[in-house]
């Protein structure tokens, strides 16, 4: 689905942010970075994975931030139009996903596991695999970061009925699909994650832990 909607660069950015200025990726991708600072926290000796990194939106600001940024999606587009964009910098590297789980990527291999902007796309078994398998790729102490709309806010209601005016039969694979600060919180939780914590923020919910010693 997502090599179809990403065969040039910018069919690739309206596919996954609904715009293609170069300017206005700059801007939101630093508001990310600046929510993971806040979270999770960014240090110079970090590895950092993002699941569904897209065209490297986010890993243009935080690469330079960190020690080794590793950009995973599950399309070989996007990773190619990663690879392209942020050839300039020299700590990135590219991973391709299956779609649920983190299998390339080594136990305790990352400091960093962060997920923004793809929950929306996810059925919530595979939303919970990546965040179980998180666990396994980061070191002890090593922190996650996911996101998604929230449905029991008001802008994340008025999101949901926008996507079901849809009609049915022809609604997009991609349609965006909720969560509830109970669900992300609960994935955290089970999958062994301590000192979960969570912001809400008009259309969103973040969520964040810590990997135990």
């Amino acid at each position: 689905m997502w090599d179809a909607q990403s065969k040039t660069e910018d069919a690739a950015k309206i596919a996954v942010a609904g715009y293609a200025d170069e300017g206005e990726f700059r801007r939101t991708a630093e508001g990310t970075v600046a929510c993971l600072e806040q979270s999770v926290g960014v240090r110079p000796t970090d590895v950092i994975v993002e699941i569904g990194c897209g065209v490297g939106r986010v890993g243009r600001v935080l690469a330079p931030r960190c020690k080794e940024w590793v950009g995973a999606d599950v399309s070989q587009n996007m990773l190619s139009h990663t690879r392209r964009r942020l050839a300039d910098l020299p700590n990135v590297r590219t991973v391709a996903l299956n779609g649920y789980d983190l299998a390339p990527l080594a136990d305790r291999s990352a400091d960093v596991v962060y997920c923004t902007v793809v929950f929306m796309h996810l059925d919530e078994r595979e939303r919970y695999r990546y965040v179980r398998d998180a666990l396994r790729v980061l070191r002890p102490h090593g922190r996650l970061f996911v996101d998604n709309f929230n449905l029991l806010s008001d802008e994340g209601w008025r999101l949901f009925e926008q996507v079901l005016a849809l009609d049915p039969l022809a609604r997009p694979a991609h349609a965006s699909k909720s969560s509830t600060p109970q669900e992300l919180a609960a994935y955290l939780d089970r999958a062994g994650f301590i000192d979960v914590e969570q912001t809400q923020t008009g259309l969103w919910v973040l969520t964040w832990g810590r990997k135990p010693h």
